[in-house]
């Protein structure tokens, strides 16, 4: 990583890197594209995203009415609290606690939800198979 690094700081190069180990990609990565079951879920700077998304601490029984309103990309829910990962704006009911997310967050909460999708994104991307 130190010679990738290197090699990057030297000159205006691009490196795609390509892991699994997401604290590596998030010390060096500006941009991040997230794939899952062959279709691209989420792509952009990398600030960008983590700016876009919130994640929320709730009441389980408003779980519902946070999906039917935002763009809940991944929740759960253990006992009476519902922890989700929403896109776009934040709720404005005070029974929500938002907290900024992390980029490991981010990136599992798609894998771990390939129907959910961020794209067409802000750049103007659009969904394309990845063969």
């Amino acid at each position: 990583m130190q010679t990738v690094m290197g090699v990057v700081a030297d000159g205006e190069v691009t490196v795609v890197l390509s892991s699994h180990i997401i604290t590596d990609l998030e010390r060096v990565c500006d941009h991040v594209i997230v794939l899952g079951h062959g279709r691209v879920q989420v792509a952009g700077v990398v600030d960008e995203l983590l700016a876009e998304h919130t994640v929320l601490s709730g009441p389980a029984d408003r779980a519902e009415s946070l999906r039917r309103n935002h763009v809940v990309i991944g929740a759960s829910t253990l006992g009476r609290q519902t922890v989700a990962l929403v896109r776009g704006d934040t709720p404005h009911d005070e029974a929500w606690r938002a907290e900024p997310v992390r980029l490991e967050e981010l990136v599992l909460t798609y894998l771990h939800n390939p129907h959910e999708a961020a794209l067409p994104g802000p750049h103007g991307i659009v969904e394309e198979s990845v063969a």
